[in-house]
């Protein structure tokens, strides 16, 4: 998603604080190893580092990739390969980059061959199925003056190009007014789309999310009220559409305090952890709130436990507006928000878009966050690592 902050941002660090329990959690504790940053305009292979939008982990070779949402603006569509050394994680003010290490840059396909022309594309979320040598991307969409664009989930080869398409309902589409206030308006609100996606325990199911809700659904989110998002599950070796759940975003924490500002709140990525079980990202950013100095981002992100064993399966319903149905239960693991420095300053929180389980690290399980800097000078690349306390508290949670 792009965001440009209305003030410039100094870069802080995460630091190792006592085990958070956040309320309602279970007992689930996500314990902060440490961070790194990427300057911003750093260079590779004749690319711009930036836009990083997903993170996923080849436990085969030890290395991550992350899609950039660059729009072939900057230049072509493309996803990185890299490595994360968390030993090198740092809990310091100023983290650096060690540890972080480029490989390979590989440009994004079209269906016919060659890359994308400029602002015909806008990559957000990616996931790599080992068992197939095949990654999986997804398009958020475009419903702007310029014209509509329909979300998209689709398959590369481990070079960029195309493989197929997967069939997402026509009811995502965007259609009717730009604006979306006209009756009949339907799809996805522009750049509320697919942000994010990931791959189910057993390999064979394919989940993305819309940010918020689709036009006929709900409204967008602000800070008076939440909106009713679609989880899409896909059958991987089909390609086809297999089932839907409604998640529920909370609205903004809090409500812009200058006049004609906004306030905006969406689902940024998930981890698939268990059956129709997964770790998401809520992302909210409210400019208002912004201050100068290391102090405030704008960003509020929280991580939820959502589990869809006993949500309605709503496939195949155009709208769900006014149904009675059962959403995904959600409950809420951490609020970045409350963490602090190793001086006991406030966090800068990153515009957090992508998740992944990492490596083992001192015998822990770990799980990976990636932030977006929006190819702004006031944003920052930020690689976030966090400890899994306890895996039994999370076998638990799964049971």
């Amino acid at each position: 998603m792009r965001i440009i902050l209305l003030a410039a941002l100094a870069v802080l660090q995460i630091s190792f604080t006592p085990p958070l329990r956040a309320a309602g959690s279970a007992g689930l504790v996500l314990n902060y190893i440490g961070q790194q940053i990427v300057p911003n305009q750093t260079r590779f292979k004749g690319t711009i580092v930036g836009g990083l939008s997903s993170l996923d982990y080849n436990t085969h070779t030890a290395h991550y990739l992350s899609i950039s949402d660059d729009r072939s603006r900057t230049n072509p569509a493309r996803f990185y390969e890299l490595s994360l050394d968390l030993a090198k994680f740092q809990r310091s003010a100023e983290p650096g980059m060690a540890g972080v290490a480029f490989h390979a840059v590989t440009t994004i396909q079209q269906s016919g061959g060659g890359a994308f022309e400029k602002n015909s594309v806008d990559p957000e979320g990616l996931c790599f199925d080992g068992g197939r040598n095949k990654v999986y991307w997804s398009e958020e969409g475009r419903r702007e003056i310029s014209g509509f664009r329909s979300p998209a989930v689709r398959e590369m080869n481990a070079d960029g190009s195309h493989s197929r398409d997967f069939v997402v309902p026509v009811y995502y589409s965007p259609s009717g007014s730009r604006l979306w206030t006209f009756t009949g308006s339907k799809g996805v609100y522009d750049n509320l789309g697919f942000e994010s996606l990931t791959i189910s325990t057993d390999g064979t199911t394919l989940y993305t999310a819309t940010e918020n809700g689709l036009v006929q659904d709900s409204p967008p989110a602000n800070a008076y009220r939440g909106s009713r998002a679609r989880i899409l599950a896909f059958d991987i070796a089909t390609g086809k559409s297999i089932a839907e759940y409604a998640y529920d975003v909370e609205p903004v924490t809090s409500a812009p305090s200058l006049l004609g500002s906004f306030a905006i709140i969406g689902v940024s990525d998930f981890l698939a952890i268990g059956d129709r079980q997964f770790i998401t990202i809520e992302r909210a950013l409210n400019p208002s709130t912004i201050t100068l100095g290391r102090i405030n981002t704008g960003y509020t992100v929280r991580l939820y436990y959502a589990d869809a064993r006993n949500a309605t399966n709503i496939s195949g319903m155009e709208s769900i507006a006014g149904k009675s149905i059962s959403p995904i239960r959600k409950v809420l693991l951490l609020d970045m928000s409350e963490l602090k420095n190793a001086d006991g300053s406030a966090l800068a929180i990153g515009n957090i878009e992508g998740i992944t389980f990492g490596p083992e690290f001192k015998g822990k399980r770990t799980i990976l966050l990636v932030a977006d800097n929006n190819f702004s000078r006031m944003q920052f690349t930020q690689f976030v690592a966090l400890e899994i306390a306890s895996e039994s508290e999370l076998v638990e949670r799964l049971q």
